[in-house]
């Protein structure tokens, strides 16, 4: 087998701007051995009309409501998932991206033949006790799990008090269904790149075993948890390279250290010095001329 040969399911988390998700998905396209599989947020499913239609890409027929802060991300992710494993296909690779990612660099199939089996994930260790593990042995009512952009609002400022006094030895809403304490917990970036067997794994481990989405399910930003600490968990992990070739750069203020910044043509070089294959996010509504830039230059 050679790298033409290598067979990649893309799963993609939609929401906005459908002539520029159709840039994305003309990259990807370019390789004949991908297929394309499409979460439409319900919020804006109208615009799964406006998607490019093509016998490798297929929209999901049921679409989530998907809210910054809940499990809903991770339904939408697991549906993809279970989308790509009912096909049957032996795919090599699983690559979890969204609508507002661009492909920014030439070679990523080459790269994925040269690193079969490998897992490309950000997981970063979280000890139990840091005000950081709070997002998940908390159970977060759901009106705080909401994103609310003003750093000084009064919600904002409510979450950074109860994870502070939980770091402090103080839960004052602990979760009843909290992991295992055998497991470690780990966080990063929930964009992934995963072989088929891994993606195999999670599907079947989440049927046999409801107690971990169960964990989860009211925990703060519980996408940047999920997956990471399920395969860092798991026998798996010593295939893990921290690392989810996404290039992505966050603000520097208080109000968008949080947030990735909106990517335009003043970041082409940055960009490109990454040295990694995707970049987020960008939006057609503040700089399209960036996304023609890059649909033009990088092919898989």
């Amino acid at each position: 087998m050679n790298s033409t040969a290598l067979k990649t399911a893309y799963i993609l988390l939609v929401h906005k701007n459908p002539d520029q998700v159709n840039k994305f998905i003309e990259q990807i396209l370019l390789d004949e051995n991908s297929d394309i599989f499409i979460h439409v947020d319900q919020k804006n499913n109208m615009m799964s009309a406006k998607i490019t239609k093509h016998p490798r890409v297929k929209i999901l027929k049921v679409s989530i409501d998907v809210k910054w802060g809940d499990i809903s991300m991770v339904d939408a992710t697991l549906l993809l998932l279970k989308e790509v494993l009912a096909t049957g296909v032996e795919y090599d690779f699983v690559c979890l991206r969204s609508g507002q990612d661009m492909l920014v660099k030439n070679g990523f199939k080459d790269f994925l033949f040269k690193n079969k089996n490998k897992i490309f994930i950000s997981a970063y260790h979280v000890v139990r006790n840091e005000p950081h593990a709070a997002f998940v042995n908390l159970k977060w009512p759901e009106w705080t799990r909401r994103l609310y952009i003003q750093p000084y609002h009064p919600i904002r400022l409510i979450r950074r008090g109860m994870a502070s006094l939980y770091g402090f030895g103080l839960n004052i809403q602990p979760n009843k269904n909290s992991l295992p304490k055998e497991f470690s917990l780990y966080n990063g970036s929930n964009w992934f790149c995963i072989p088929l067997k891994v993606a195999c794994f999670i599907v079947n481990f989440l049927v046999e075993n409801n107690w971990y989405y169960e964990a989860f399910k009211n925990s703060l930003v519980p996408d940047v948890f999920f997956f990471q600490t399920l395969i860092m968990n798991s026998e798996f992990k010593t295939e893990v390279v921290n690392r989810n070739l996404m290039f992505i750069q966050f603000g520097e203020s208080i109000k968008t250290r949080n947030n990735p910044i909106t990517l335009k043509m003043d970041h082409i070089e940055i960009i490109k010095n990454s040295n990694e294959y995707f970049a987020r996010k960008f939006d057609q509504g503040v700089d399209y001329q960036v996304i023609e830039y890059f649909a033009k230059l990088a092919k898989i």
